[in-house]
């Protein structure tokens, strides 16, 4: 307890797509996610758009639980890769954890590529 995990940090995505169809790269340029001490906080903007608690397990598998925002009351299991300063997330958004880092139509799965904010 009290080691900081290397997923902690400030992270705003190069990529994202969901279900196969990529998001705009004016929407990615707003969007920033942060995790410290297992709370996650998702930025738009500069506005907190959500807010919920995250745990790595000893898989290495992501789960986050939203708190307050859309994603409030939900449990939403992840996988990701962090290579450097890269860190890759595939969101399991109908409730199951992706088995990998791709999307497709009708998976109900979100992939974000980040890159580490320098403070």
């Amino acid at each position: 307890m009290g080691e900081t995990h290397p997923i902690e940090g400030v992270w705003y995505p190069l990529y994202a797509e969901h279900e196969g169809e990529e998001a705009p790269k004016m929407v990615l340029d707003k969007m920033e996610i942060e995790l410290v001490a297992g709370k996650y906080f998702v930025r738009f903007g500069g506005a907190v758009m959500d807010t919920g608690t995250y745990t790595v397990d000893a898989d290495n598998d992501l789960t986050l639980l939203g708190v307050t925002g859309p994603n409030a009351g939900r449990t939403i299991p992840c996988i990701f890769k962090f290579a450097g300063g890269a860190l890759s997330i595939c969101y399991g958004l109908g409730g199951e954890r992706p088995k990998k880092h791709a999307t497709g139509p009708g998976q109900q799965l979100y992939l974000a590529n980040y890159q580490r904010k320098e403070i």
